[in-house]
């Protein structure tokens, strides 16, 4: 076992990651005592039966009583408000955290919600799966992915280091970004590809009574792989999409304008262009492998637990 580095951390709705961390934190020996505030009933049930928290409520400020280390991990939308709950029973000295997918307007929620003597330091586990629920996490996700965490200027920076040494337990990599900047990089990387396969599934159920069930009978490697993205909670993805809608925007409007350049090249029949960007594509993907964020073997190396 490792360090115990927060003796007593709250999570804050458990969904996917937040059950990922307690398991994973567990599983380390990062933390002592774990306490768990959920807003579903069922949820909070399904928490006690599965025996990984000391303290099961409805009650943010009960569960953060005492607490080292409180994580937010509820949908995008409602971290503010889950903050805001939770400071009430908040310590001096303890740090605040999140693990949603934008930054700069969940910073601001935090910075607002904290009580003084509070460090507030916002975080995303780039790390997930389609799964939902407090059975969905397991303690290998955050195995050599990377963790963002986004401390504002003249931050303590020991709160830092500790939060990092956290995360790093649970087998992360951690990044220090600027909170807007991990907005835009994001948008790139995660938004705007899943507004694609939510967009292309989409398409593909509007078009299933006209061929007949062939679009799901017949679906290739690539429109599977847009199904089960597409598959990810529709309640964080809507708030992330409407809490980070610049970022979005500006690179979907690039997106638009190279999947018009696309569409030129195929009408006049551009093969060298069409063959010059499914090369650099191609060396993009390599490089993604080459840097531990995937593996190269078959179904890209994805969990096949049931």
């Amino acid at each position: 076992m490792g360090e115990v580095v927060y003796p007593r951390i709250a999570v804050i709705g458990c969904g996917l990651i937040g059950s990922a961390i307690i398991r994973a934190a567990r599983a380390a020996g990062a933390v002592e005592t774990v306490a768990v505030a959920d807003a579903n009933p069922e949820h909070r049930a399904r928490i006690e039966t599965l025996g990984y928290a000391d303290l099961v409520t409805a009650d943010a400020a009960e569960a953060a009583t005492g607490a080292d280390l409180v994580i937010i991990a509820t949908p995008p939308g409602v971290i503010g408000q889950a903050a805001k709950a939770a400071a009430r029973g908040m310590k001096a000295g303890a740090t605040l955290t999140d693990v949603g997918s934008v930054k700069h307007p969940v910073v601001e929620a935090l910075m607002a919600a904290a009580p003084d003597g509070v460090h507030v330091i916002a975080g995303h586990p780039i790390a997930g799966t389609e799964q939902s629920g407090p059975d969905a996490g397991f303690a290998e996700l955050f195995q050599n992915r990377w963790t963002i965490l986004c401390p504002r200027e003249g931050q303590d920076s020991e709160a830092v280091a500790r939060l990092t040494r956290f995360w790093e337990a649970l087998g992360a990599h951690v990044e220090l970004m600027d909170d807007k900047h991990h907005d835009l990089v994001l948008a790139v990387t995660s938004h705007v590809p899943h507004l694609i396969a939510y967009n292309i599934v989409g398409t593909a159920a509007d078009l299933e009574a006209v061929t007949q069930g062939e679009v799901m009978k017949f679906s290739a490697g690539g429109f599977r792989d847009f199904t089960r993205i597409a598959a990810s909670d529709p309640t964080m993805w809507r708030d992330v999409f409407l809490l980070n809608k610049d970022a979005v925007l500006e690179i979907l409007g690039r997106f638009t304008e190279d999947l018009q350049a696309l569409q030129r090249a195929i009408r006049w029949g551009e093969g060298e262009k069409l063959h010059e960007l499914f090369t650099r594509t191609r060396a993009i993907r390599r490089g993604v492998i080459e840097a531990g964020q995937e593996s190269a073997t078959p179904n890209f190396g994805r969990d096949q637990r049931p």
